[in-house]
C-alpha cells in the first residue's frame, strides 16, 4: 500500500512539473493522394483509380535542425497521411515528399511531374497540408485508350 501512494505521489509530481515547464505541443499533419493515370493523358477519367499500397516518403527538417524521415502507404482510397505531435519550438519548418513505388500489377511508372514536392510548413499546429496527387502509369497503354 506504502509503495502504491509511493508512486501515486511521484506520478503527481512528474505531470505537474510537465504542465508547469510551460511546453508547448505542436501537431502537424501531410497527407496526399496516390492515383494511376491509365490512359496517360494526365486527365482525370472513368478509367483511372487509385492505387492503394503505393509508397510515400516524407523528409522534414525542424525549426531545431533535426531531419526527419517518415515511410507510408496509402489506404484503400489511395490516400496517405503522416502526422506527428512535437514541442512547438521542434517543429517542421520544410518538407519533401516523393514517391517510392506503386504495387499495381500494371500501374508502375512514375509520371513525369511526380518526382516530389518541396514545400515551407507553415500550419499552425492541429492543421494539415495536402500534397497534389502522384500518378503512376501502366508501362503499356490499354487499346481502348490508343
Amino acid at each position: 500500500m506504502e509503495s502504491q501512494l509511493r508512486n501515486l505521489v511521484l506520478g503527481f509530481f512528474l505531470l505537474s512539473a510537465i504542465f508547469v515547464s510551460g511546453v508547448k505541443a505542436w501537431t502537424g499533419e501531410i497527407h496526399g493522394r496516390v492515383v494511376c493515370d491509365v490512359c496517360g493523358d494526365s486527365s482525370i477519367g472513368p478509367e483511372d483509380h487509385v492505387l492503394e499500397g503505393a509508397e510515400v516518403a516524407v523528409l522534414c527538417i525542424t525549426k531545431a535542425g533535426e531531419v526527419l524521415n517518415y515511410q507510408a502507404f496509402t489506404n484503400d482510397k489511395g490516400i496517405y497521411t503522416v502526422a506527428e505531435t512535437m514541442s512547438e519550438s521542434d517543429r517542421w519548418d520544410a518538407c519533401l515528399a516523393r514517391p517510392i513505388s506503386s504495387f499495381h500489377e500494371h500501374c508502375t511508372q512514375l509520371g513525369d511531374s511526380s518526382t516530389g514536392v518541396k514545400f515551407s510548413y507553415n500550419r499552425p499546429s492541429g492543421f494539415s497540408h495536402r500534397i497534389k496527387p502522384f500518378v503512376y502509369r501502366p508501362t503499356i497503354l490499354p487499346a481502348y485508350c490508343i
